[in-house]
């Protein structure tokens, strides 16, 4: 390929099939376009995070907790599951939400604790979640609801169909 020429997922493809025949090749132009937009969703979500002063694991779960509905109480260990995150990595985000405010922890029967969020909780998440969803809405913007709801459904195929960590 020349000097200066951007590679595409079919030079990419091309490239190894005649360095390594055989070498299966028909994924590239799928994992291609999913690296590529995974990257620029993550930047896109970073610079809207940093626009409102929140981390990613923060929003996570004050939205988590938001999105359970009125009084926003959770257990640790409903956080944890709906995070899909470890019990020491929920323990740590609550650590510092309960730091900086924005939830409050609370006993509860046995060895549980409840995480409550708190009126400084609820105010950040309102405005987090809502400009970061206005970023995703402008980022799929040029997508019609249709081809939204056809990726949708190949996306959730590919999840299902993903070998998992344990096998």
């Amino acid at each position: 390929m020349p000097d200066g020429e951007r590679e595409t997922a079919a030079t990419v493809a091309a490239a190894w099939a005649r360095e390594l025949p055989g070498v299966p090749t028909r994924s590239i132009p799928v994992v291609w376009a999913a690296k590529t937009i995974s990257a620029e969703l993550r930047r896109a979500r970073e610079r809207a995070l940093a626009e409102v002063g929140i981390d990613a694991g923060t929003l996570d779960l004050l939205s988590t907790l938001r999105r359970s509905g009125d009084p926003y109480v959770l257990t640790t260990r409903q956080l944890a599951e709906r995070c899909l995150v470890s019990a020491g990595a929920i323990s740590q985000r609550v650590a510092r939400a309960e730091r900086d405010g924005l939830v409050t922890r609370r006993p509860s029967s046995g060895r549980r604790v409840e995480v409550v969020l708190s009126a400084a909780g609820h105010d950040l998440v309102e405005r987090g979640a809502g400009h970061v969803l206005a970023v995703d809405a402008r980022l799929t913007a040029g997508l019609s609801d249709a081809d939204l709801g056809r990726l949708e459904s190949l996306l959730t195929r590919w999840v299902e169909v993903l070998p998992t960590r344990d096998a």
